[in-house]
């Protein structure tokens, strides 16, 4: 199947990222028989010499340097709709691919209603999986999303949604859903957001098993206090839950982040209360988002709900071995 294809990398001071992963990003295109291709590297305003770096040594790399930092939303849709190819693989400066990557993911694109797929996730110096298919599970008003699986007789699987790391999405329908949500910048459940987006728009999220790249883990956050990534973190989770909860859900859903919040008072848990802070201060922004997706989904005359996502994809998984994670 002949596609072309647009890889967009977000950077922010990866200059050593960048000169180790590379090559391997050539070197998937042309083993995977693609030939008409460009990579956009889209800089969040660095100060270490990534840019310089990319110039001297990539000149026909696209590179876009973005004057303030945008966060990861805000720059990956940077690199986005800068992009001009078919197809576009969002892929973080972090991620190794492997000889041939692409060559399993691109029969899921002759699919009308495919929006994207991702690959198989393994660390770095081994073969253990970091991240297979996304399972869905929706848990007393809350949606999970840290639960992966693997199936023994198949290797192309539905996923509840796309890593940002790894995922090759058709770009018209990225660009026709607005990219990714920039309200979760500057980092974290974007890229679920998206995914149960394109589901609840009538599109298929996929994973292919045999498509391998490599991720140290945590590389990319690592640098930042463990407190901002957990208060971001929590304020995230609570905007992805207001924007795809039907309303019964969502007062299921607040009435236990009330008893939370009540409960990490007593306990001091400051981080915790920041987080609902930060929520509430950003409530109309977050419900002005929400309100984009309804107006679209109507638009389409769509009406699938996170109930209809999970019963879909777990129908599809019905009696087959899998294996959670």
């Amino acid at each position: 199947m002949n596609k072309s294809i647009s890889v967009v990398i977000p950077n922010y001071n990866g200059k050593e990222l960048l000169k180790r992963n590379i090559p391997s990003v050539y070197n998937a295109l042309l083993s995977s028989g693609i030939s008409d291709f460009e990579i956009i590297i889209s800089d969040d305003a660095s100060v270490d010499n990534s840019v310089d770096f990319i110039k001297n040594n990539y000149p026909e790399i696209i590179l876009i340097e973005n004057k303030t930092n945008k966060g990861f939303s805000g720059n990956m849709n940077t690199g986005i709709f800068r992009s001009t190819k078919d197809l576009i693989l969002l892929l973080n400066s972090d991620v190794e691919l492997t000889t041939g990557y692409f060559k399993h993911q691109l029969h899921h694109f002759s699919q009308s209603d495919t929006f994207g797929v991702m690959g198989r996730i393994t660390s770095l110096d081994s073969e253990r999986i970091q991240d297979g298919a996304k399972y869905p599970k929706f848990s007393f008003s809350k949606i999970v999303t840290s639960i992966n699986y693997t199936c023994e007789t198949k290797t192309s699987l539905y996923s509840f949604f796309l890593l940002g790391a790894n995922s090759l999405v058709d770009r018209e329908k990225i660009v026709e859903l607005g990219g990714f949500c920039e309200i979760f910048n500057p980092y974290n459940f974007e890229d679920v957001d998206l995914g149960l987006r394109a589901w609840r728009s009538g599109y298929k999220c996929y994973y292919e098993h045999n498509a391998i790249c490599k991720h140290p883990i945590s590389e990319t956050l690592k640098k930042e206090p463990n407190n901002k990534v957990r208060i971001i973190s929590i304020r995230n989770q609570i905007y992805l839950h207001y924007i795809h909860l039907n309303d019964w859900e969502l007062f299921y859903y607040f009435f236990a982040i009330l008893g939370k919040t009540i409960y990490r008072a007593i306990t001091f848990d400051i981080n915790y209360l920041k987080s609902v802070y930060l929520f509430v201060s950003t409530l109309k922004k977050c419900k002005e988002q929400k309100d984009i997706f309804f107006a679209f989904k109507r638009q389409k005359n769509q009406n699938i709900s996170i109930w209809n996502v999970i019963s879909f994809i777990q129908n599809e998984i019905g009696s087959k071995k899998i294996a959670k994670f």
